[in-house]
């Protein structure tokens, strides 16, 4: 409904591509996408042709709609793609990945998002649950980069940030488990400003599943795929080694222990 109703209002408004393009800026192939489907285009855009347009936020509210649909049904192809995954790699810039999430990190977490009462605890207990997918003997082999930012926005309970640093040591004692943390000397890269999952299933295919802030994309296109498992890999090359990784938190926690104890 979104690319038909952009289709219709440029074709009501005697626009061709080429004006369109001249009138927002946006690339006229990347109009023409949008139009068709191909792409799903993004709020900024939306914004942009309801102002050539004159249609207020007609664009804008039927992208959302749009958006929470599909990254409705994305996600739920992700979490079933994920149970079925041998490799898993994750790169989060803002939290600790939810699979490596404690319930006291998890549940403080979500309650940022305003949730309350059963919604809430249904909430948590999905997320836990998903934990079991890196336990027993068919377990994939899972490496987590994580953005040192992560473990410099702690939980506001001190005993809940240190069971989650904890956790993560304990994780790391999991022969399937690796994690290693992007230091901020390690400088500009691609995948800043979101988190990123790459999936390696049992078929030979790989997937990826890109977000950034409330809206995700789960990318299957080969050639996609590849650009950003390379962009991983280069990542990769420059976040501290896994023993370092642990060092670092280990010295956190002690940090972290002396200052909750220290008297005020």
């Amino acid at each position: 409904m979104l690319h038909e109703t952009a289709t219709r209002l440029r074709e009501e408004s005697g626009l061709s591509l080429q004006q369109l393009q001249d009138e927002t800026t946006y690339d006229r192939a990347y109009l023409h996408k949008v139009e068709t489907g191909a792409r799903f285009g993004s709020p900024e855009l939306m914004a942009a042709l309801d102002r050539v347009y004159g249609t207020r936020t007609q664009l804008q509210q039927l992208w959302k709609l749009a958006n929470d649909e599909a990254f409705g049904d994305r996600y739920a192809k992700f979490m079933q793609l994920e149970r079925e995954a041998s490799v898993q790699y994750t790169y989060s810039c803002s939290v600790i990945p939810g699979l490596l999430q404690t319930e006291g990190y998890a549940t403080e977490l979500l309650t940022q998002g305003r949730r309350g009462g059963a919604e809430l605890d249904e909430d948590v207990a999905a997320r836990m649950s998903r934990q079991d997918i890196l336990r027993g003997v068919d377990a994939p082999h899972f490496r987590a980069l994580i953005d040192e930012a992560v473990f410099r926005r702690a939980a506001d309970d001190p005993k809940v940030w240190t069971e989650q640093l904890e956790s993560l040591v304990e994780w790391m004692a999991q022969p399937n488990v690796a994690l290693q943390i992007v230091p901020f000397s390690a400088g500009l890269h691609s995948l800043m400003g979101g988190s990123l999952t790459i999936l390696w299933l049992p078929d030979g295919r790989s997937v990826a599943y890109a977000e950034s802030g409330h809206s995700g994309d789960l990318v299957e296109e080969p050639g996609r795929v590849e650009e950003m498992r390379l962009s991983y890999d280069l990542l990769r090359d420059k976040a501290l080694s896994p023993e370092q990784s642990r060092e670092f938190i280990e010295n956190l926690i002690k940090e972290h222990k002396a200052c909750t104890s220290a008297p005020s």
